[in-house]
């Protein structure tokens, strides 16, 4: 058994606190999803055995990248970058991307489905960090800080117009948080801010379909059949499980009244099945994750690893947080999956494989 471990060449605390978040995870979607698992498709556990897969590659990828020299992959940001971007475009190709629910967010052939946001995260955090780190000095100029904004902005307005405005907002407040970590001046910081907070309502309000969410959200019940249903089922779920839940296993939500239990949404059964109690615990959990990743990035001892380790946990946690905002009813409902719970291999695999080479960082 100790042999075994000492494959794992990272960070043991992070590298058993993620695992550990993803076992829980699998149960969950077994409990979120068997009921309309058996009626869709026939096979209760449809969702789960999808999961298992996902959870087995990316443990795989994850030990991978634990042993990775994280400095190898420096020179790696710029090709990184464009091959996520092209990904991001195939969506629109017809015959290539794949639809659901009025949105284009998947690449499919044959059998095999990823969604390229999931890619364009972590291949953003890549180049960025890369090139902050080549010159930090240059991170007080405008013009230092140029190629950090195109290449966000180039990652965001090829998901927004996906749609996928939850993801788009989360690379955003990525991008800020890195440039800001980076050295940018507080006075070009806020100046960002400004155009980014005006943005926000004006993408709203030129979609009809994201004004209805808005309005669903300031008023769920003015519609609940409608835009306000899902975050109405939402709140009856969390409301339902109390301090302590009504049990593993034991929500009423997942029997198809909760839309995407499995998936954006698993955080309402989590909280229906094992209460706030329950919920706490899972917070203290991603807390520790969180918290783990940014003591490893500060111990490094070069800016590139800082700024790496640093994107990588910003984009869990603030996937964490933005989920946890929609579930609650705190923004208006977007989907964005719980990541390391929520069903969804490509978004396993890569959060899996990004923990990964976080950890090597503890080396």
């Amino acid at each position: 058994m100790f042999r075994s471990l000492k494959l794992f060449k990272g960070d043991k605390p992070l590298l058993f606190s993620v695992v550990g978040m993803s076992l829980f995870g699998v149960l969950m979607v077994y409990s979120a999803s068997y009921y309309n698992a058996q009626i869709t498709y026939g096979d209760a556990l449809f969702f789960v055995k999808k999961q298992l897969v996902g959870l087995a590659i990316g443990l795989v990828g994850m030990l991978f990248f634990s042993m990775t020299d994280y400095r190898k992959l420096k020179k790696g940001g710029l090709p990184f970058l464009i091959v996520s971007l092209v990904l991001l475009a195939l969506v629109f190709v017809p015959g290539l991307g794949k639809s659901n629910y009025g949105a284009t967010r998947w690449i499919g052939v044959g059998p095999i489905t990823i969604q390229p946001s999931e890619l364009a995260k972590y291949a953003f955090v890549l180049f960025s960090a890369g090139y902050m780190a080549k010159d930090p000095a240059r991170m007080r100029t405008f013009r230092g800080i140029l190629p950090v904004l195109l290449s966000g902005g180039a990652t965001c307005a090829l998901i927004l117009i996906e749609p996928n405005m939850s993801v788009t907002m989360c690379v955003g407040l990525l991008m800020l948080s890195l440039l800001f970590l980076g050295g940018m001046k507080l006075s070009c910081f806020f100046s960002l801010c400004v155009p980014v907070l005006i943005a926000v309502p004006v993408l709203i309000l030129i979609e009809p379909y994201r004004l209805k969410r808005l309005m669903a959200f300031l008023d769920p019940w003015a519609s609940p059949t409608g835009e306000g249903y899902q975050l109405i089922q939402s709140l009856y779920a969390l409301g339902n499980g109390g301090w302590f839940g009504t049990g593993l296993f034991a929500s009423r939500q997942k029997y198809r009244f909760l839309p995407f239990a499995e998936s954006d949404f698993i955080l309402a059964i989590i909280g229906e099945e094992l209460g706030y109690v329950g919920i706490f615990c899972f917070f203290l959990l991603a807390a520790f994750i969180v918290w783990r990743g940014f003591v490893l990035s500060s111990r490094c001892k070069d800016a590139f690893g800082y700024l790496l380790g640093v994107g990588i946990t910003l984009v869990y946690g603030i996937q964490v947080v933005v989920n946890a905002m929609v579930v609650s009813g705190t923004i208006p409902p977007t989907g964005l999956p719980l990541p390391l719970v929520s069903a969804g291999n490509t978004s396993l695999i890569v959060t899996l494989c990004s923990f990964g080479l976080l950890s090597s960082l503890g080396k």
